[in-house]
Formats: structure tokens, sequence, C-alpha cells
């Protein structure tokens, strides 16, 4: 076990956040009573180094969400395979000798999560969104052998569409729909995806990142039409459990 006592989350407007309480009632049940979880509400990335110059908080690690994934790379010292390859990290590892280690968990979290509903006809996948989180959604439908289209307001790649394009071919086509954008989070629960959800059949599987509201905007319309759904709950609980691990490796 480390002997490091602090941990925090980086992010912005992360009041609502699910990684404080989860590590506290870690530390508690683990009667951890030296160890503490911060949440680190950063209005610019800019400021990230100003926290790790305290080297008196003995900091282990941190988690880091939205939107600093990918700016937060060219703080650390090194990055994991994954991460490098990803582009985007939400682990970070300070070693004895004070090296900022970057890590993605989100792959972790999201396969294992993704993998028990997924069916033999979910061959072609939908990410809404293009920021870090959807950055390890791709990696992991890369692995998984399921073709992906990016779609975005403003697509600038080959591989994404924008939202006005999607056509009731595209939504028969891509049987595999996840959310990796903040619309409908809590306080604005009432905003969803501007996708066409009428033509979502029972054969269609929407995955949203959001976790608050539990069923959010976007998950309700797809239950309405026999959808699989799943929020990001699960996905959240692994990633956490896999960076507890690596703070403690």
């Amino acid at each position: 076990m480390t002997d490091k006592k602090k941990f925090g989350l980086i992010g912005k407007n992360i009041s609502y956040s699910f990684s404080k309480g989860y590590f506290l009632n870690k530390f508690k049940e683990l009667k951890l009573d030296n160890y503490s979880f911060r949440n680190y509400d950063l209005p610019e990335i800019s400021e990230f180094p100003f926290i790790t110059y305290h080297k008196e908080e003995e900091f282990g690690g941190f988690n880091v969400t939205i939107p600093y994934k990918e700016s937060i790379i060219k703080y650390l010292s090194s990055l994991d395979d994954d991460a490098q390859k990803i582009g985007a990290v939400n682990t970070i590892k300070i070693t004895n000798d004070n090296q900022l280690i970057g890590f993605n968990t989100d792959v972790y979290g999201f396969e294992n999560s993704l993998k028990p509903l997924l069916k033999s006809h979910h061959k072609k996948a939908l990410i809404l969104g293009t920021g870090g989180a959807s950055k390890a959604i791709a990696f992991v439908l890369d692995k998984l052998n399921i073709h992906f289209q990016f779609v975005s307001r403003n697509p600038i790649s080959e591989n994404s569409i924008s939202y006005k394009n999607i056509s009731k071919e595209t939504i028969e086509e891509h049987q595999l729909i996840i959310n990796c954008t903040p619309l409908g989070t809590h306080p604005n629960i009432q905003d969803c995806p501007d996708i066409p959800y009428e033509f979502l059949t029972d054969k269609h599987f929407l995955y949203d990142l959001s976790y608050n509201p539990s069923e959010t905007e976007f998950l309700k319309r797809g239950k309405k039409q026999g959808t699989t759904i799943k929020n990001g709950l699960e996905m959240l609980e692994l990633q956490a459990e896999k960076s507890w691990k690596i703070w403690n490796s």
C-alpha cells in the first residue's frame, strides 16, 4: 500500500462528481484514516502545476475528467502505452521521485462494462462527441473490431459526420450508439444529442457515458423504442478501481 495520503480529481464544474464520494467511501471501508480526496475545480488547466508544487501535500495521484483529459498531457512526465496511443489521460500516478505518469483507465472501464451486453449484430457504432472521452471509446471499439464513425457539430476528420447528416439509413446501419457528450447531465437533464430517435429498434444498444441522472433523456428516448440501454456508472466504478490499483502498484 502506498504511503501517499492525498488524491484528487482534476476537472471543471465537477461538484457533482462521482470520484470524491467513491474514494472517500473506499478509504472509510479500508480504515485509511490518513487518506483524503478532494476536487480541484480548475477554470483553466494552466493552474494544474500549482497544485503539484506543494510537495508537502504528498500526493499519490489524480483522476482527470472533462474537459482536461487531453490538455493535461503536456504537464506529465510520461504516459503508459495505451494513454500514448489514445492521446487522453484520466489517471495520473505520482511516483516517489515526483514523476507524473499518465494512464487511461476509461478503456478498462468501458470495455468491461460494454462487452456483457454486446450482441453479434453490433458491428457498427456511432460515437457522439469528439472530446477526450471519445478517444478511449474509439480505442476499445477498434480493439473489438467494431467499425465506428464519430458524430460532431463540426466534423473535421474523414471518419466524422455532422448531426444533421444522420439519416434513417445511418441509424439502421449503426446499431451501437455511444454518447460521449455532456448533453443531458445534471442539471440540464432535458437535453440530449440531436439524433433521429424514431428510427431506433430493439436491435439497438444505447450507451451513455453520463450517470447523473441514471437515465438521461438520450437513454429514455432509446428505451421508448425498445433499445438496450446502459449508463456510465459501472464504467466509472471499474475505471476507479483500476486507478486505485495503479496508485498502489
